[in-house]
């Protein structure tokens, strides 16, 4: 095939709109939109695990004391095992464990299975690729061949004042804050609520890694930059807005 294919989705999903963009010049319209029915397919599986909402969902059962990690399904065990590697990575400062009710790896979760959906586009013959998780970002091929994806990163105070433009070809952007909810992030080192940072974006090639990333800096601020001297994470980039100081800092060339 020569002629650029290009269709778009919205998939109502983890208390959110799951929106994907997608264009290819390998494949038609019809496997395309396999791609998005089996993407629509696994983000709600993904759902009915992790969702804190659903009485019956694993991560309910797991907070209840009604299920082991070790008799969960694979990708629950997946999911613990790499916010395990999160929590260490981040000094504790990311800690889905540390919360109310129990572990809850809602800040690890959007982000990593928004890579395994651009996974399961690719298969299907997606070439441009982008799966926005409100906030969470996994991007693959660029808007089209030699353009990369534009993301604007908006105000935590003005959600039509958009702050900062970056431009990735491929790989995942999380940013983490106060913006609609309000303030809603607890520091796991005192219980209260974060006082690190007003926002934090994260761009990086795992975007469950981005988002945890994102969460530890809101709790941090300026002490987390210290983080990304390990050198696990030398391949993640750090754009972060002050608590108290309209002020913003930057870890690695932000590509803009």
């Amino acid at each position: 095939m020569t002629d650029r294919v290009h269709t778009t989705a919205e998939i109502d999903v983890w208390g959110t709109i799951l929106f994907i963009d997608i264009a290819s010049t390998k494949v038609d319209l019809a496997a395309l939109e396999m791609g998005l029915a089996e993407v629509t397919t696994y983000v709600e599986m993904i759902d009915e695990v992790f969702s804190t909402y659903k009485s019956d969902s694993e991560v309910s059962r797991l907070r209840r004391g009604e299920l082991k990690i070790e008799d969960a399904s694979v990708v629950m065990q997946e999911v613990w095992r790499l916010c395990q590697i999160a929590k260490d990575l981040t000094d504790g400062s990311f800690d889905p464990w540390c919360v109310k009710g129990g572990y809850d790896p809602s800040g690890y979760v959007k982000g990593w299975a928004a890579d395994r959906c651009v996974e399961i586009l690719k298969r299907h013959g997606a070439e441009n690729i982008q799966v926005n998780a409100s906030g969470d970002l996994a991007l693959a091929g660029g808007h089209q061949a030699g353009e990369p994806w534009s993301i604007g990163i908006r105000s935590p105070e003005n959600k039509f004042e958009v702050l900062k433009v970056v431009k990735i070809q491929d790989g995942a952007i999380a940013t983490s804050g106060t913006y609609e909810i309000g303030a809603h992030i607890k520091d796991p080192h005192t219980g209260l609520i974060a006082i690190g940072a007003r926002s934090a974006s994260v761009i990086g090639p795992d975007g469950g890694l981005c988002d945890a990333l994102a969460t530890a800096l809101v709790v941090t601020g300026r002490d987390g930059a210290v983080l990304f001297g390990k050198p696990a994470l030398a391949d993640y980039k750090v754009w972060v807005i002050d608590r108290n100081e309209d002020t913003a800092w930057m870890i690695g060339d932000f590509p803009a």
